[in-house]
């Protein structure tokens, strides 16, 4: 079934990835009515979310919000596909890091990079990056239960010599290239809620009191790894400008949760600047209602 499906759905996906921009852009629109206006997918969750942490915005201006949240959101799932097939040279144009520079610097450091990252903007062309880079591009996803879009997706995002390892072995697959002697710039989407039972640290996203996800700090502290974050501004439609902020050069000199509350302001400016490029649709503060005695106020 799993296989039907794939053989059934790949088709359209790689014709889709060879539309010029101008059409891809345009069936997005029209992906935008089926997901917003009828099928409404996870519409609630969103105005739920934009409400609680925009309590001063009026209806009107958290209905402008999420319009224009989802006209972004099909986007960001039509050019995922576009990468199927389109080349580095023309993604390059398309998602650009503003200082390269620091990124070559932090090479000469001679130590390992965590680039931790928001579900903001387009982190899917951010496999861009290791245009910029001569250390190995790792990355950390979720796998998909469908082994063949599975596979699908590791080809997508590996395209540019990035390699995919999933959340049960990066620990391990990170630590063992230390060893080696390797040296590696590895991506954490590090906005995720946590498991309660992996809960470490809680601290204020958005006005919220939440879990953070602290894997990142706490892998680059064990390993000494430098830590940077990928900050992502979608310029117009379809381009993104992005710029390398170092967060931290050598971690252990940072109290514990230190650079997780970093990143966390960072993100945060972002999202107050321009909420429509955050992924509103995921429940970050499913939490919120569970703080423990030590993090409330």
């Amino acid at each position: 079934m799993q296989f039907l499906a794939y053989v059934l759905i790949y088709p359209l996906l790689w014709l889709i990835s060879i539309l010029p921009f101008k059409l891809l852009y345009a069936f997005s629109d029209f992906v935008y009515i089926i997901i917003y206006r009828i099928i409404g997918y996870r519409k609630r969750t969103v105005k739920n979310n934009l409400k609680l942490v925009f309590p001063e915005k009026s209806a009107e201006e958290i209905n402008t919000i999420t319009k224009k949240f989802y006209h972004h959101l099909c986007d960001m799932f039509l050019e995922m596909i576009k990468t199927l097939t389109a080349s580095k040279k023309v993604l390059s144009k398309h998602f650009v890091i503003t200082n390269p520079e620091e990124l070559k610097r932090l090479e000469t450091l001679n130590k390992s990079i965590i680039m931790m990252y928001g579900h903001y903007a387009s982190y899917e062309w951010s496999v861009v990056t290791e245009n910029y880079i001569s250390y190995k591009g790792m990355g950390i996803y979720k796998r998909i239960a469908n082994k063949y879009f599975d596979r699908l997706v590791r080809r997508i995002r590996s395209k540019f010599n990035t390699e995919l390892i999933d959340t049960k072995h990066a620990i391990a697959e990170v630590t063992n290239h230390e060893k080696q002697g390797v040296r590696t710039i590895t991506a954490f989407i590090s906005d995720q809620s946590p498991k309660l039972n992996k809960a470490y640290y809680w601290t204020d996203f958005m006005g919220i009191t939440v879990p953070c996800f602290t894997g990142a700090e706490m892998v680059a502290k064990n390993l000494d790894m430098t830590v940077a974050y990928l900050k992502i501004e979608k310029v117009k439609r379809g381009y993104y400008q992005t710029e390398v902020v170092t967060l931290a050069e050598n971690p252990r000199d940072y109290k514990n949760y230190d650079i997780t509350e970093k990143f966390t302001r960072v993100l945060e400016q972002q999202i107050r600047n321009k909420p429509e490029f955050y992924l509103w649709t995921h429940k970050r503060w499913k939490h919120k209602d569970q703080v423990p005695d030590a993090f409330k106020k």
